[in-house]
């Protein structure tokens, strides 16, 4: 087995801060971790093209994206996982008469099922990214999609949770959704990394705030959460940091004596 660590970080409100900035202390710390000889790996709710200058900056080549549905270790894809076309072809046809537009996501790209919607834009832009998703109500068709965003009200989605049970929902923001295959999660993703590499559990760490985390937080035995993550969130967790804009990485990495 491999003796070496191996430490997952999340994006969004874990190595990004609400305002979508990389702390320096933050940046520091990886490129330490790296000098110790770890490996250092991200695992976000995020589409690969949606962290590309990210991973750049911090010469970073393994990732867990898309929740855990595209997974890439070294620059190489190593687990794929995609949605039920036929199911979320229903989906959406459901969705569109209630309002409810739908985004495509594959490895590459996004498409919405409708010209523009108020909701679309509200959510997106809080991402704070180059891309937007362009018109293309056909892009689910002959390709595989790892994600896909439903965009309606807290509380609507249950409507489609009773109905299409080969998903899961799984909220980021207060007007979208991500649907992800039935079972698919961060956890999952990583135990695809983790067994390539042959690290042990004693030697995986996860950093992680939001709902899309506490499956990664309860599964990996190092798990930290983010002092600005809820409650709930932080209880899944082993240890709890301080908040991303209050140096939670270095103070974490510290906690746990990596750094």
């Amino acid at each position: 087995m491999n003796e070496k660590s191996i430490i997952f970080f999340d994006i969004d409100g874990t190595l990004l801060t609400h305002e979508k900035q990389l702390p320096q202390s933050a940046k520091e710390a990886i490129f330490q971790l790296k000098e110790k000889g770890h490996e250092v790996a991200i695992a976000t709710g995020r589409a690969p093209f949606m962290f590309e200058d990210l991973r750049k900056e911090l010469e970073i080549d393994s990732y867990v994206s898309y929740n855990g549905q595209y997974v890439v270790l070294n620059g190489e894809v190593i687990y794929k996982n995609p949605l039920n076309i036929q199911s979320l072809e229903k989906l959406a046809e459901a969705a569109l008469l209630n309002d409810h537009p739908v985004v495509y996501m594959d490895h590459e790209d996004m498409r919405a099922n409708v010209p523009e919607h108020i909701f679309i834009q509200e959510s997106i832009q809080t991402l704070k990214i180059a891309h937007f998703p362009t018109h293309d109500p056909l892009y689910y068709k002959d390709r595989d999609l790892f994600q896909s965003l439903l965009f309606c009200q807290e509380g609507e989605e249950k409507q489609y949770e009773q109905v299409f049970e080969d998903f899961d929902f799984v909220r980021w923001h207060p007007v979208s959704v991500d649907i992800l295959p039935k079972g698919g999660s961060k956890a999952r993703g990583i135990a695809k990394m983790t067994e390539k590499l042959g690290i042990v559990k004693e030697n995986q760490y996860a950093f992680g705030d939001g709902e899309n985390d506490l499956e990664m937080l309860t599964a990996i035995v190092n798990s930290v959460a983010m002092g600005n993550a809820e409650e709930h969130i932080k209880a899944c967790a082993k240890y709890v940091t301080k908040s991303v804009e209050e140096d939670g990485i270095v103070h974490g990495l510290q906690l746990v004596g990596l750094l």
